[in-house]
């Protein structure tokens, strides 16, 4: 490849606390490599649009800890489409942006993945995300903010209901992957965490509130969205006429776990996961995702990244069925 004199970098899909983080370390890696760096503001769409800006350390100052992308995301729908990529292979030609840093999930992945075997331009993935859902990396950043929400919420849950004695459904994001609710249900002691990973979930709360759950001052009934058996209103509307005696609401905690400032963890996995983005774009890399594992950063085809599943640990699943609240068998 060319040698690289400047690069861009974008945040797309879903946010994350701690892309600020990540864009602040790649920036300051890229100037104190003689890299220039242009940032491009709503992900792939200000691409097309050539809504780009160059970035100095000045620039990043004191976003650190801010829970949002000060450059901004926006799904584009042009980009999707080979004539949107081409119009933005050549918007990146009239800025002399030379190779891309991209920070977003698997969607974001995709489409760097697809443009850079259509036009040969190097693009590096940092993993953003606060469901934990991609493959070659053991955390995204966002993702340790997002237990921690999720945590100190069903906390706050758990004092109102065992206030009222009540059943609370909380329902936590992860699209189609129980990693954020297998995670933050063990730290808050909720009785019973439904996953998409597993079949058939409802039968899980059933059984629970069959056996145990009348004995309990408070009950917390963790639930994945993305579960075969329905969202998390419809799973307590069937659950409720069965159980006429328990007090059961709903809590669906959205769009706050996305929010927040970055945790001290997702701070330090963002800024290396940056400096080591802009060291494979230096080593001539392309079409590569950083991630972390055992601690160590590595590096991931983004192919592998955005087409292989990340299983969800059993030993996470076995550790929350062993320590919920059910009977004792026999």
């Amino acid at each position: 490849m060319a040698k690289i004199r400047r690069i861009g970098i974008l945040t797309s899909g879903g946010d994350a606390p701690g892309m600020n983080a990540a864009i602040r370390a790649v920036t300051r890696a890229g100037i104190n490599n003689d890299l220039e760096v242009f940032g491009i503001k709503r992900g792939y769409q200000g691409i097309i649009e050539g809504d780009m800006i160059p970035t100095y350390s000045e620039t990043v100052s004191g976003i650190i800890q801010k829970g949002d992308t000060f450059l901004l995301t926006a799904r584009s729908k042009r980009f999707l489409e080979f004539e949107g990529r081409k119009e933005a292979y050549q918007q990146l030609k009239r800025y002399e942006i030379d190779a891309v840093v991209v920070i977003g999930g698997d969607g974001s992945f995709t489409g760097a993945n697809i443009m850079s075997s259509e036009f040969d331009i190097p693009f590096i993935g940092i993993p953003g995300t606060i469901d934990n859902d991609l493959f070659g990396t053991d955390y995204t950043i966002g993702y340790d903010t997002a237990l921690n929400t999720v945590v100190e919420a069903v906390d706050k849950i758990r004092d109102t209901a065992s206030s009222h004695n009540r059943i609370f459904f909380v329902e936590v994001m992860g699209r189609e992957a129980g990693f954020v609710a297998i995670n933050s249900g063990i730290a808050c002691g909720a009785e019973v965490i439904m996953i998409p990973e597993q079949k058939n979930q409802i039968e899980k709360a059933r059984r629970f509130l069959s056996e145990r759950a009348r004995k309990n001052k408070s009950s917390i009934i963790l639930v994945a969205e993305g579960l075969e058996d329905g969202n998390t209103m419809e799973i307590a509307e069937r659950l409720k006429p069965e159980f006429p005696q328990f007090d059961m609401r709903v809590s669906i905690l959205g769009h706050i776990q996305r929010g927040g400032s970055p945790s001290a963890k997702d701070r330090v996995i963002a800024s290396r996961m940056g400096v080591a983005a802009v060291e494979a774009l230096l080593d001539n890399q392309k079409c590569l995702m950083i991630g972390l594992v055992n601690d160590k950063i590595v590096q991931v085809s983004l192919n592998k990244a955005v087409k292989l599943h990340k299983a969800i640990d059993e030993d996470l699943i076995r550790l929350a069925e062993g320590i919920a609240t059910y009977e004792p068998k026999g």
